[in-house]
């Protein structure tokens, strides 16, 4: 109250009385009144007064659902799936009229209403309902349960990652009327895949067929899952569809427009901005929106009677995500498929491992052309190996080969020539030289690494080999070399002047490049789609991607060939790439013959011999010297379990963002992997929530990372 207005009050000498005579009257009455701090006092609802609550404590030894009493005028808002803010903390001495009162104010979903608690003590109110829209319904809480579960995390933690922040302006928005099933489309260009057809058709029948899709090269993938996405919405069922990246996400979200038009199905994409990412989410929880295709947080979208889900490129690391627990995308659409019993897709110009395994076990079928199909959609792919860089002097003057300028120079005339050059700071994995087989320790067939550059350890357990030579030719010396990405580079603008030279990389990516010729370079994965296809593509210093130091290298250098090659027209229309690699190595072999399939199954054979995952089990447990050997000693791992380790864990490198799996900056961490058999790994996970949850409750200071089949293990 101003003075000026007390002033003007002064005169009115009742006023003060008649204010004090309201209140002594409120006094008297004695009327309960509902306090939203406390609710004391307060009646409580007449049915179901009990709420069990999930906090937001994504800690383990507070993963448990926690009793709460709901008072009366909150019962009508107050709907197992909706958002609340309760009192936590508060301990059970601070108790009033039978309440319990106290604690900070913190978020939670709210899972059921009961008659009664289990719980014999007082219980604290509800503080407030944020909002009565239901965001958590049981399909998503059963999955997100699973996936904790799975890798050894918390409920709470997944559900940060499953439902989106509130954005009020949204909420508040109608979302429109959901549309009629569309009719069932034709195959297209799934004629081209000897089983398309019948995947199709089963689709729009309602059958849950699983096919792991080994896509032809070419620009016609994204609309072959949008006639997957709109078979499955034929049937009357939801369908969604998760890719790596925003890039892919628009190129399939045009050709779903395109095959279903407008208002059919949603984009959930970080780009898309909270608010509308949000009324989008919302719009697929309320059943206006059927279909969903979006990045990796979009593979817990709550999407209606789900008949299809769909991973693009599941080797792809931006499907592996870097917050606890830390789940991949891949493994959580095989649960919905499970437990929903819809449909399954897993596709990609490669053949992951995982992929292979699942056709392996049966658990899914292939999708694939024939030979035949092959030939018209893939380029002509040619090698140069170390043996012809070393006879060629235009390599040795200009770091690269003849036919490599050859090839630049033929598809310049007729468009755009793509050239992929590895990423800097790939450190390579040491190998022999005569044969080029691997170095890999005698103990646990992990990876040997030489810090100093000259002792010999295991990456994995830190044993030291003295006396290593190649298990293949018997050779006893090692090569860790690759020639320098950016010189060459360098070289090809200095030598082809009136030709563009645009680049595409981490700061800026580009999204296409017109059909002109031009240079594009481009670090593996952010290669721009040209239109009409590039006429030739060069893939530069091989040995820098094969040579990584993780199990995946091989795996990995060939998914990144296969996806750049893929944007080269086809070998009759006279698309060429030319990779600078070692013939022999097995990556390279595999791209030449174009038979990702045959080598992902190589690979799973020679995995499952040496018991690597994905035939095994694995976990990576990171932290100080002192905390990890306290955890490792008090776990009660499983039996069949083997430790190897610990070793020196990787340090994060000063101004640049910390990974999981890395040491703080300074600081000097450990990593120790625990390895169990098939059939364990549930076992595993449940012996490290367990270990990390009483070490929690402790309140043990020095952190301790886990990873349950951390995807870069060296």
């Amino acid at each position: 109250m101003s003075s000026d207005n007390e002033q003007s009050a002064e005169p009115e000498g009742g006023a003060p009385e008649q204010l004090a005579l309201i209140r002594e009257t409120v006094r008297k009455a004695n009327v309960p009144r509902a306090k939203p701090r406390t609710w004391r006092g307060a009646a409580l609802a007449k049915e179901l007064p009990v709420a069990r609550v999930l906090v937001n404590k994504g800690v383990l030894h507070l993963d448990q659902y926690f009793d709460y009493a709901v008072p009366e005028e909150l019962d009508a808002e107050a709907q197992p799936g909706v958002r609340v803010r309760v009192r936590f903390g508060a301990g059970g001495r601070n108790v009033r009229a039978g309440r319990r009162e106290g604690g900070g104010l913190i978020d939670g979903f709210l899972i059921e209403r009961r008659a009664e608690s289990d719980y014999q003590g007082a219980l604290a109110a509800l503080a407030y309902v944020v909002s009565p829209e239901p965001v958590l319904g049981p399909e998503l809480l059963a999955l997100s349960r699973a996936v904790a579960d799975r890798y050894a995390g918390s409920l709470a933690d997944v559900l940060q990652l499953a439902v989106p922040p509130r954005n009020g302006r949204a909420e508040s928005k109608p979302s429109p009327e959901p549309l009629p099933p569309p009719p069932a489309p034709s195959a297209g260009s799934w004629e081209r895949y000897e089983q398309g057809p019948a995947f199709l058709r089963a689709l729009a029948e309602g059958e849950a067929p699983r096919a792991v899709w080994t896509a032809l090269p070419g620009p016609h993938w994204p609309q072959e899952i949008a006639r997957a996405v709109a078979a499955t919405l034929a049937s009357g069922r939801g369908a969604l569809v998760v890719v790596p990246d925003g890039r892919s996400a628009g190129r399939v979200d045009a050709a779903l427009t395109e095959v279903l038009g407008a208002g059919r199905h949603a984009l959930l994409t970080a780009d898309s901005g909270p608010e509308k990412r949000y009324r989008e989410w919302l719009a697929v929880r309320r059943g206006s929106v059927r279909a969903v295709v979006g990045t990796r947080a979009a593979m817990f979208a709550p999407v209606a009677d789900l008949g299809l889900v769909a991973v693009w490129d599941d080797g792809d690391s931006s499907h592996s995500d870097d917050n606890a627990p830390f789940p991949h995308v891949r493994e959580v659409l095989e649960l919905r498929a499970a437990h929903g019993r819809c449909a399954f897709l897993l596709g990609g110009t490669n053949c992951t491992v995982e992929a292979a395994q699942l056709v392996e076990s049966g658990w899914a079928l292939p999708l694939r052309a024939d030979r035949e199909q092959l030939r018209i959609a893939a380029p002509l792919i040619r090698t140069v190996g170390d043996g012809e860089l070393a006879r060629d002097g235009a390599a040795r003057a200009a770091r690269l080969p003849s036919l490599a300028w050859q090839t630049v120079r033929d598809g310049l005339r007729s468009g755009p020539v793509l050239v992929q050059v590895p990423r800097r700071g790939y450190a390579p994995r040491l190998a022999c030289e005569r044969c080029r087989e691997l170095a890999r320790c005698r103990h646990c067939a992990g990876p040997l690494e030489a810090p100093d550059e000259r002792d010999l350890n295991c990456a994995w357990c830190g044993r030291a080999e003295t006396a290593w030579h190649c298990v293949a030719c018997g050779a006893n010396r090692l090569r860790a070399q690759i020639v320098g990405a950016r010189r060459t580079a360098e070289e090809l603008g200095r030598a082809f002047p009136a030709v563009p030279v645009r680049t595409s990389g981490r700061d800026h990516i580009l999204d296409s490049v017109p059909d002109v010729p031009a240079l594009v370079v481009s670090t593996p994965g952010a290669e721009p789609v040209a239109e009409g296809g590039y006429a030739a593509a060069l893939l530069l210093d091989g040995w820098a991607m094969v040579g990584r130091p993780d199990l995946r290298a091989g795996e990995e250098a060939l998914r990144r060939w296969t996806a750049a090659a893929s944007l080269v027209r086809g070998q009759q229309e006279g698309g060429t790439v030319v990779i600078v690699a070692e013939p022999t190595l097995r990556p390279v072999q595999a791209l030449v013959r174009w038979d990702p399939v045959g080598h992902a199954r190589r690979e799973l054979a020679e995995r499952a011999e040496l018991g690597f995952p994905p035939v095994s089990r694995m976990a990576s447990v990171t932290g100080p010297p002192e905390a990890l050997a306290a955890f490792l000693a008090a776990a009660e791992l499983p039996s069949e379990a083997e430790v190897l380790g610990p070793v020196p864990a990787p340090r994060t490198e000063p101004g640049r963002p910390r990974r999981p799996w890395e040491a703080p900056v300074g600081e000097s961490w450990e990593r120790a992997l625990l390895r169990v058999p098939p059939g364990s790994g549930a076992a595993l996970a449940a012996a490290l929530k367990t270990a990390q949850a009483a070490r929690m409750a402790r309140g043990n200071g020095d952190p301790v990372r886990i990873r349950v089949d951390p995807p870069d293990i060296g």
